[in-house]
């Protein structure tokens, strides 16, 4: 068993720069699902230190972060219902020009 748990992690960042920094850093914390969402498995330890990063990225009265806590990492599976368009991992791919 594990002590990892499930997040999603939602964000609204109102400067395009700022967001920018705050969507690089969660590229190392989880698995990015769609625009300014990521799931990741944490431990208290990486969730303590990714509340420390975004804290230093986000402008209070301005940003806005939701950390939800779905669960033990061992016993979710994440299901995830899409409604509209359908949802698939956003691939990110270099494009040369």
């Amino acid at each position: 068993m594990t002590d990892e748990r499930l997040f999603i992690v939602t964000y609204d960042i109102s400067e395009p720069k700022r967001w920018r920094r705050v969507f690089k850093m969660m590229q190392g914390y989880g698995e990015w699902l769609q625009l300014s969402v990521f799931q990741c498995r944490l431990t208290r330890r990486r969730r303590a230190e990714l509340e420390t990063e975004l804290r230093r990225l986000v402008k209070n009265g301005e940003d806005h972060v939701l950390l939800i806590d779905v669960g033990p990492a061992d016993k979710i599976e994440l299901a995830v219902a899409s409604i509209g368009k359908t949802f698939s991992k956003i691939e990110r791919r270099a494009i040369v020009i």
